[in-house]
């Protein structure tokens, strides 16, 4: 069905200083026609949810519109970058996009933005650098800071607008990127949306007395001011652009705490009655809205008339088309998960000469390759410059490719991973390392609901490596040895990697890299330095997302990665020689997707499985392998299988307790001799 004629009011969703100075009638007549379709808008939406038209909840608005509105309009919306808030329908309408396409969003039809896979106001467009919100506001903000510098490092001089509430100021990732923006310089306009209430906290219940939130910019080194959003809105109109002009020119970052009205609750089914007595007519009493008509209205009475009409019957010629589109199908959402595979990139083949590396050292040729031939790619992460990372893994890339393509970034996992998926929305291929995969767990937000969830909510491609070094052995207790491969990978849209090998280690983050969807490339630590073997260009690198068989034999099929690779090798050895016992041994490489033709087929011929891995027994990844596996044959099996795991504590230091706390060589030749007798 084709999409009612936008009024011409509309067509215009740009505003500059010049015009409000010029023809300031004018340009407050174009402020008021959106806002007036934005509030229009929230309370249509809001009565559709009341009659059970609209499912789940909504959350308006009303009240915020003297904000939004002016911001969108005078943002440059071919180049900027934004991320609205549940209160920014009227952002929404302005930034891009038809009435009807918002209006299937909140419907959740066939037409939503979204796939109807996203509820209410939870998107956005990223292809026009409106990154989609997720509920927790204060991990959008690096998002906005990446996608930003992503732009400037492209030549654009584009100013980012990150938004949030009052409540959401107090988490964590907002002054991580508040330092973030500031140590980088990033032109970002930082919104605080104050209208006096986290849900029902008030602010004298999440701020000691007297807090004024934009004193907090000079914590950070940055400009901050408070604006009254709900007065004259010329003047905010006029204040919010000369805020922008000077981010652009300066690329410094500021904080505005604007003070805004929420007219209409939280959400839907919030009852208010946590409101002072007359608390909420005082809020009616300063919307910005009717002032504004009232003010217009003493010159242009007619035609704010003729506006109002107008939108009115627009509206709800919107409201019947998004009636009439149909529901949503299930179909296509598994393999909407991941983005399609990426056609490969035009590698120059090399090194052509092997050489002999440990896996550190082929990690740091293929990074050095990557940054050398890829012009979008950067690395960053905590001490990885002159200090060259805590396993030296990135040693000499600062002084071969400077500091704007690998960085130094401040201790602060959650913004830093925020702002590499801002980079990665807007073009770039970010690699990040973190020190330990045990200090990912600060960024398990970004990492498994952001990142990981980008292309199935919003059909963004969202390319980057997250470097693990993981895994035990070498006495660093429980906070850097850690496996973290089943809590990750057990979140949807995430792919994973855990080579053994120097070569395979050099070919999985070629791999990795080229991928469109983020990746975690698995490094084991106690591999880093074990051996070395010839490293050199392999045309064939994508193979390393299918299991490899390094062992032939027709006891078993035994599965297992990483360290543990060496261990099973030097079991299998053993049987081979004293038990004259052969299995079929592989190499699984690849965790996520898995891909187990090949294991699966052996299984059936064996009849037996043997899976190791050195995470926890309970809730391993070597139950996920089992399961996989024994659905499919189960009426193959002989045995039961056989799990190896290390045992379910947290990793102690001291040698002797973390030797009995893992796999080692004798063990597991023990558990399969015990198992076969």
């Amino acid at each position: 069905m084709a999409f009612p004629t936008l009024p011409a009011l509309l067509t215009a969703r740009d505003l500059s200083i010049s015009e409000l100075d010029a023809t300031p009638d004018e340009a407050l007549l174009r402020v008021y026609g959106w806002m007036q379709l934005a509030r229009s808008a929230d309370n249509r939406i809001l009565d559709l949810f009341r009659q059970g038209l609209i499912r789940g909840t909504v959350a308006g608005g009303q009240g915020n519109e003297a904000l939004c509105v002016p911001l969108a309009l005078l943002a440059d919306k071919a180049n900027d970058v934004i991320c609205f808030t549940h209160r920014d329908l009227g952002g929404h309408l302005i930034w891009s996009g038809h009435l009807c396409d918002h209006l299937n969003q909140y419907f959740a039809n066939a037409g939503s933005p979204t796939k109807a896979r996203e509820g209410n106001i939870h998107h956005g467009d990223p292809a026009n650098r409106s990154l989609p919100m997720i509920s927790h506001l204060g991990a959008m903000l690096s998002n906005v800071a990446g996608a930003t510098d992503s732009q400037r490092r492209a030549g654009k001089k584009a100013v980012g607008f990150a938004i949030l509430g009052d409540g959401s100021s107090s988490t964590g990732d907002v002054h991580e990127t508040l330092n973030l923006a500031s140590l980088l310089s990033l032109p970002v306009v930082f919104i605080i949306e104050n209208n006096g209430y986290a849900y029902s906290t008030p602010v004298s219940e999440q701020f000691a007395a007297g807090t004024q939130l934009w004193r907090r910019a000079a914590g950070y080194g940055m400009e901050g001011f408070a604006l009254d959003a709900t007065g004259d809105v010329a003047a905010t109109t006029g204040t919010l652009a000369a805020a922008i002009h000077k981010v652009r020119t300066t690329s410094r970052p500021v904080l505005i705490e604007a003070h805004t009205l929420r007219l209409r609750g939280h959400a839907a089914y919030d009852t208010c009655d946590y409101l002072r007595p007359g608390e909420s007519d005082e809020f009616f009493a300063r919307d910005p809205l009717p002032k504004l008509r009232a003010q217009l209205a003493v010159r242009h009475a007619a035609r704010l008339d003729a506006i109002d009409t107008q939108l009115s019957a627009y509206l709800e010629a919107c409201v019947q088309v998004s009636l009439a589109t149909p529901r949503p199908a299930p179909a296509g959402m598994e393999a909407d998960v991941f983005a399609p595979p990426a056609p490969a990139m035009p590698w120059k083949p090399g090194p052509s000469e092997p050489a002999a590396l440990n896996l550190a050292q082929a990690v740091n040729l293929g990074l050095r390759k990557i940054l050398a031939e890829r012009p979008e790619s950067l690395v960053l992460g905590q001490d990885i410059g002159t200090y060259g990372g805590a396993f030296k893994v990135t040693d000499g890339l600062l002084k071969e490719f400077g500091r704007p393509r690998v960085m130094n970034v401040p201790l602060a996992e959650s913004a830093c991973t925020g702002y590499a998926i801002g980079l990665a929305l807007n073009g770039h291929r970010p690699i990040e390392e973190f020190q330990f995969s045990d200090f990912a767990t600060e960024a398990v937000t970004q990492i498994t609901l952001n990142a990981a969830t980008a292309h199935f909510r919003s059909g963004a491609r969202c390319p980057l490596v997250f470097r693990f070094p993981c895994g035990g052995g070498l006495t660093f207790g429980s906070f850097h040895s850690q496996e973290l491969e089943s809590l990750f990978l057990s979140m949807p849209g995430l792919k994973g990697l855990y080579p053994s090998t120097p070569q395979d280690a050099f070919n999985a983050l070629i791999a990795a890299y080229e991928d469109d969807n983020p990746v975690i490339l698995f490094e084991h630590k106690a591999l880093y330095r074990r051996s070395r073997a010839p490293v050199s260009w392999d045309p064939n690198y994508r193979d390393v997302w299918s299991p490899k068989k390094l062992r032939a034999g027709d006891f078993a099929t035994f599965v297992t990665y990483g360290e543990m690779v060496h261990l099973a090798e030097e079991a299998a050895d053993y049987f081979a020689a004293e038990y004259e016992t052969n299995f079929d041994l592989f190499d699984l490489r690849a965790l996520a997707p898995l891909r187990l033709d090949a294991i699966t087929a052996s299984l059936a011929r064996t009849g037996r499985l043997i899976v190791l891995h050195e995470g926890r027994r309970t809730h391993g990844f070597g139950a996920e392998l089992v399961a996989r596996l024994t659905e499919e044959k189960f009426a193959a099996l002989k045995a039961a299988p056989l799990r190896i795991a290390s045992l379910d504590l947290p990793v102690p230091f001291a040698p002797e307790l973390e030797a009995a706390h893992r796999p080692t060589k004798e063990k597991i030749i023990d558990a399969i001799a015990a198992w076969m007798g």
